[in-house]
């Protein structure tokens, strides 16, 4: 019972980090189709997205908030998001695998892999799962704070994100901890 872990959002300016915890089914006839989700098209990823939701074997997906990124730090929330991931899942993992080069701080077994999210397949079904609830998180906000045209650039810093920061300054889903917010404030 492997679980992958992989988190979306941690660069943008706006917006929570979400992140998912994957265990996949041995009989998934999907095995060795996932894909870094930033590399999956967006009709196929909403495909695997909901395939995974129905057939794995379990999944969670929890998110560090705006609040929580500031007062810990990007990192620090990460790991906590991860750990909230993790403790979240139905079934027990016997080892956990992250994407990345650090583990959150978890009662089982776990181990950082670089590249995971192209490596291990229960690694990019969490970054799938992931970089869909984020995707649909960062469309609802647009249509909360509309201007900043969320939905188009999920936050991350674009000359666009930039232009509307500067004509309407910060959101209260703008992460005020990271330099271009802070400049603004």
């Amino acid at each position: 019972m492997i679980a992958g872990v992989d988190e979306v959002g941690r660069g943008p300016l706006a917006g929570p980090v979400v992140t998912a915890a994957v265990i996949l089914s041995p009989d998934d006839p999907y095995l060795g189709q996932y894909r870094d989700s930033k590399r999956v098209a967006e009709k196929k990823r909403l495909k695997l997205y909901h395939h995974i939701r129905k057939h794995a074997v379990a999944y969670s997906v929890t998110l560090a908030s705006i609040e929580e990124i500031d007062e810990l730090n990007i990192l620090h929330a990460t790991m906590l998001s991860m750990r909230r991931s993790v403790d979240g899942l139905s079934v027990v993992p016997s080892k956990v695998l992250v994407d990345g080069n650090r583990v959150p701080d978890l009662t089982v077994p776990a181990e950082a892999i670089i590249g995971g999210d192209d490596l291990v397949q229960e690694i990019a079904a969490a970054s799938i799962v992931a970089k869909v609830v984020r995707d649909r998180l960062m469309q609802r906000l647009d249509s909360q704070f509309p201007g900043y045209n969320f939905s188009k650039h999920k936050g991350y810093g674009t000359k666009v994100h930039m232009d509307a920061l500067n004509l309407l300054g910060p959101s209260p889903v703008h992460r005020k901890s990271f330099a271009p917010i802070a400049k603004l404030l």
